[in-house]
Formats: C-alpha cells, structure tokens, sequence
C-alpha cells in the first residue's frame, strides 16, 4: 500500500497514457486539438472549392443553360439569392451595375434557390436586370450549399475562394470594383 502511496501520481499519469493510446478518438482528437495538424492541404481544401463542387448542372434564365464547371479556369462571381429574400433583392441594383462594369473580365453566376422558375423571370423582367441567372438542376455539395441568403463567393481561376460574403453588400463600391480589379488581372 505504501508503494502505491509513494507512486500515485506516475500511476495516474500511466492511466491516462494507456488511455490516450488505446482509445484511438480521443487520440485523434487531442492530436488535433494541440498537435498543431494544420497542412498546407488542410488549409487549401477549406479555403478552395473542389472539381466536384462544380459539377452543378444549371437552368438559365435570362441565357443559355450551363454547367457550373464550364467557368473553371476564370474568376468567377457566384450568388446564391431568392426572390423570396428581401436582403437579396436589395442587393441586386448593386450586383446588376457591377454587372454592367465587370461582365468582360469576370463570370457572374447568380443562382436562385428555393424559387419557382416564373417567380424568377418576372423578377428579372419586372427590374429589366440582365444579370446571368440559373435554377440549379443538380444538387449543391454541402462546402457550397449556402447557410444564409444571400452568400456570394468571388472564386478564382484554381477554384481558390477570393472573397465569401454571407451578408448584403454594396457591390457596385469602390472597395468592391477595386477588390474585382485586383483579382482579375
């Protein structure tokens, strides 16, 4: 008894270590939690899109029907909206006029969700907006299923993501024509 006295504490420490090395989740876990795991491919998957979150099938509504994979290889500006979402629809004017400005050095994708086809044309028509926008036809991956609407991404030539917004924002700003500049060089 006095042994274990003596030595309680390394009989502890011994407890815990066995524990550590046997139960493999809670291995992984404090390893990911203090083993500093963090990996350049780690870092590169959470901040890019993958070529299977791409392969969207998309319904054009005021263009041709496309894939979303056919704007691999160039910068690209994907909004996730509805005509159903007030934030959304205030934001369009600023979209539209980055639209008019941008429209030859970046790809704009602006796809309805949760909407019916006509509700979308009449939107489109009713604001004479040109804006390129689809219903997608296949399903979205979980990475790009928005959470929030609207969510726009400015996504570039290697599928990197340049810019997330998960709000309204001004996107006719200066800030905002100088960040589209910037990126499509």
């Amino acid at each position: 008894m006095t042994f274990l006295k003596k030595n309680l504490v390394y009989v502890i420490l011994l407890v815990v270590v066995l524990i550590f090395a046997l139960v493999k989740p809670l291995r992984e876990f404090v390893s990911d939690q203090f083993g500093m795991t963090a990996t350049v491919d780690k870092v590169v998957a959470e901040s890019s899109f993958a070529d299977e979150d791409f392969d969207v099938d998309l319904k054009g509504m005021n263009v041709p029907d496309a894939k979303l994979s056919d704007y691999k290889g160039q910068i690209v500006f994907l909004n996730f909206w509805g005509t159903w979402c007030a934030p959304c629809r205030t934001e369009w004017p600023s979209i539209e006029a980055l639209y008019k400005s941008k429209n030859q050095k970046v790809k704009f994708v602006l796809i309805a969700m949760q909407d019916k086809e006509e509700a979308v044309k009449k939107f489109l028509e009713e604001n004479k907006y040109t804006a390129p926008v689809y219903i997608a036809q296949s399903p979205l991956t979980p990475k790009m299923l928005p959470d929030v609407f609207p969510t726009t991404y400015v996504i570039g030539r290697n599928l990197q993501i340049l810019k997330k917004e998960d709000s309204t924002l001004d996107w006719n700003s200066a800030d905002s024509q100088a960040f589209i500049d910037s990126v499509s060089k």
